[in-house]
């Protein structure tokens, strides 16, 4: 019955929208105005015509459903905030709990699940009847843990390790006021500015020996994934001019893939021993055999150097030997003596602890953590008290000789002569880039 009457109705409602309008279309108008009028007398009726009705039922969930095939397999993607939880993400991208306990017990690989960092990026993929059948978890920027429903229903995972591609940029700039900062102008992230460091260590004291003006160049890697930085490899090639003296370090890896740092006739950069094991704030005491002892009030020899540092410091040693002593030591407190082969011997004093199994007869390498900064025995403040001694005469260790480095020899010699040549004109060239670009 209701069918019946809604043709009459609606040819009703259109005669009166027509009567009423009858004398606005009257009125004359200029072929400029028409679209203007069109907009002004639009007439938009919400009406079903019967002829249609039909049709329209037919349609509309067809088009619903292809809407939904549309979407399905679409991946949804979703950056993982601080505080929240896997189980938050699948319910947020329409899975169940099913699928969450489905792809943590897919396998030992599902462990990259257990702890889920802010940053890192997941991507879930359903069918059109809301089962999972595809999960990403970007571990890092290279690797992505994976995992794909096979035909046969079930899930299985991989880890997809990113392509790397290695490009070579350069950094560089003056000292004004800090080393670290002229790092940041020349825009070396923190790892590059302390590698900087360390690579220069040995002949430099950074804490000591930066004067203004002085400069520096770095050849470094980058790692690019899709055309995307995502970091920052090693100084292949850098230079430092301190006091007007430069120094020059080229990264070789030899035939066993040992990397280390060279000069450009070949001479290792490493010594035998670094001459500040420990990151200070200020040289408290030198080597000073007439000093007036600080504690005890009268003339004492200082046969070392006193570091201040922050109790709790890493105390590093200098050269690579054994433990030839460990505990108490009169007024040093806590202190360890080192062997380095038969002639040399380094005293760390005033620990306020041992590094852990350290004992006498324990073999350490260079720059391994032996202990921490402290103000044990007669000290006035935390600080490191160290000694180097040469065939048993102490020596200042801010000036003494250190042995020689080692030297590439052999056939390997002009190899490395070639690799570093190349590094450094490519270090130059692309030094007068940037001074181009940035019109210095």
């Amino acid at each position: 019955m209701i069918s019946k009457w809604r043709l009459p109705l609606a040819l009703t409602l259109l005669a009166c929208v027509l009567v009423f309008k009858l004398g606005s279309w009257s009125l004359p108008f200029s072929p400029s105005d028409e679209q203007e009028w069109l907009d002004e007398n639009r007439v938009t009726l919400n009406v079903s015509l019967p002829e249609n009705e039909e049709e329209t039922v037919l349609i509309q969930p067809a088009t619903l459903a292809q809407d939904s095939i549309a979407h399905a397999n679409e991946w949804q993607s979703f950056i993982i905030k601080a505080g929240d939880n896997l189980a938050l993400y699948f319910q947020q991208a329409g899975l169940d709990s099913k699928a969450l306990q489905e792809v943590l017990s897919i396998g030992r690989d599902a462990h990259y699940l257990k702890r889920i960092y802010p940053g890192q990026t997941l991507r879930f993929q359903a069918n059109s009847t809301g089962q999972l059948q595809a999960f990403q978890l970007d571990i890092d920027p290279l690797t992505t843990f994976a995992v794909q429903r096979q035909d046969n229903g079930k899930l299985i995972s991989h880890i997809e390790e990113k392509p790397i591609e290695k490009r070579v940029a350069f950094g560089g700039g003056k000292i004004l006021d800090s080393f670290f900062v002229a790092g940041k102008n020349a825009n070396l992230d923190d790892a590059l500015i302390m590698e900087l460091a360390q690579v220069f260590a040995y002949d430099i004291d950074f804490a000591l020996d930066i004067q203004p003006n002085d400069y520096f160049k770095v050849l470094f890697e980058e790692y690019y994934v899709n055309g995307v930085k995502v970091g920052n490899g090693p100084i292949v090639a850098a230079e430092f001019v301190n006091s007007g003296k430069h120094y020059q370090a080229i990264r070789y890896t030899d035939s066993v893939g040992q990397a280390s740092y060279y000069s450009p006739t070949g001479r290792s950069l490493k010594k035998a021993f670094i001459r500040t094991p420990v990151q200070y704030t200020r040289i408290s005491s030198h080597f000073n055999l007439h000093r007036h002892h600080p504690v005890l009030h009268k003339i004492r020899a200082h046969r070392g150097v006193d570091y201040a540092a922050p109790t709790g410091t890493p105390v590093k040693a200098a050269g690579s030997g054994k433990v030839v002593f460990v505990g108490k030591k009169g007024g040093y407190g806590n202190a360890i003596i080192l062997q380095h082969g038969a002639r040399y011997k380094t005293l760390y004093g005033h620990l306020s602890r041992f590094a852990k199994s350290l004992k006498n007869g324990t073999a350490v390498r260079q720059g391994q953590i032996i202990g921490y900064v402290g103000s044990t025995g007669l000290a006035s403040g935390p600080h490191l008290h160290f000694e180097f001694q040469v065939d048993g005469v102490h020596h200042n260790p801010l000036t003494v000789a250190l042995p020689q480095a080692e030297e590439i020899s052999g056939r390997t010699k002009s190899h490395f002569l070639a690799h570093a040549n190349d590094l450094l004109q490519l270090m130059s060239k692309q030094e007068r880039v940037f001074l181009a670009a940035n019109e210095i």
